[in-house]
């Protein structure tokens, strides 16, 4: 079938891998296999009606931020949102297989659709897959969705990275969010949050990121999902404030600092 040879032809890492490049010396092959364009942390978790998930619109050229309007949150099928960190062209091409396995899930007009769960576990076999092969999609990626199941509507909030390790969270973080974010959720989150608030605790995930990543950058897009859809909000700034003291001196104090 013709589903079945798109599901196969993913699994098996989407594309055919290029031949080995012959290193100029003779001898010896390699691929590439360091990231160019880069964007940094995703944020996301459940709330009450949903998911909420966030990220800056930066994205750097080694360590020069190049681009500061790419958004890296995108819907997949009508039950997911799907964000990304790290080499951006990874992505599109994720978004290029996603985009051909939804149009094959529709094509068979059954009145089912890929829900985040499936989602999530197909990223998983094509991360693995490609890490396998010694090519990995260099990306890290936060796959959340709603959708009605046995017992309701079922949230899911999930990540897989590069080389395939995934699981299944309430709150999740990719890039320098692990370090800073994560904290932060672990102590504040609840299950029950509206939405009004869920806004205002990753807002405060995101401006720790801007003052202590020199990636991030003060232009955030943030998104949602709930049983009614998909919602991805235009662009825009928080509020800063740089006049902390520590800010103005930061290695006074600090052993054996210049």
């Amino acid at each position: 079938m013709a589903w079945e040879q798109a599901m196969g032809f993913h699994a098996a890492g989407g594309r055919q891998a290029p031949p080995p490049v012959a290193a100029a010396g003779g001898g010896e092959t390699q691929r590439t296999q360091y990231p160019y364009v880069t964007g940094n942390s995703v944020i996301a978790f459940k709330y009450k009606d949903g998911v909420i998930m966030a990220c800056d619109t930066g994205a750097s050229y080694g360590s020069t931020l190049r681009y500061k309007s790419v958004e890296r949150i995108k819907t997949v099928g009508k039950h997911s949102l799907i964000g990304a960190s790290g080499e951006f062209s990874d992505f599109q091409e994720i978004l290029r297989y996603l985009d051909e396995l939804t149009l094959s899930d529709h094509m068979w007009d059954d009145g089912n659709s890929l829900g985040p769960k499936e989602i999530h576990s197909y990223l998983t076999r094509v991360m693995y897959n490609r890490r396998n092969k010694f090519d990995p999609l260099w990306n890290s990626l936060v796959l959340g969705g709603v959708k009605r199941g046995p017992k309701g509507d079922e949230k899911y909030l999930g990540m897989v990275n590069m080389i395939g390790t995934h699981f299944e969270e309430n709150h999740v973080a990719t890039g320098f969010g692990n370090h800073m974010a994560i904290p932060i959720l672990r102590d504040e989150w609840r299950e029950d949050l509206t939405f009004e608030e869920a806004v205002k605790l990753v807002e405060k995930c995101l401006l720790v990121l801007l003052y202590r990543d020199r990636s991030s950058i003060n232009k955030f897009q943030i998104a949602k999902i709930t049983a009614e859809g998909s919602t991805i909000y235009p662009p825009y700034s928080l509020k800063t404030y740089w006049g902390f003291s520590h800010f103005e001196n930061p290695s006074q104090g600090a052993i054996g600092s210049w």
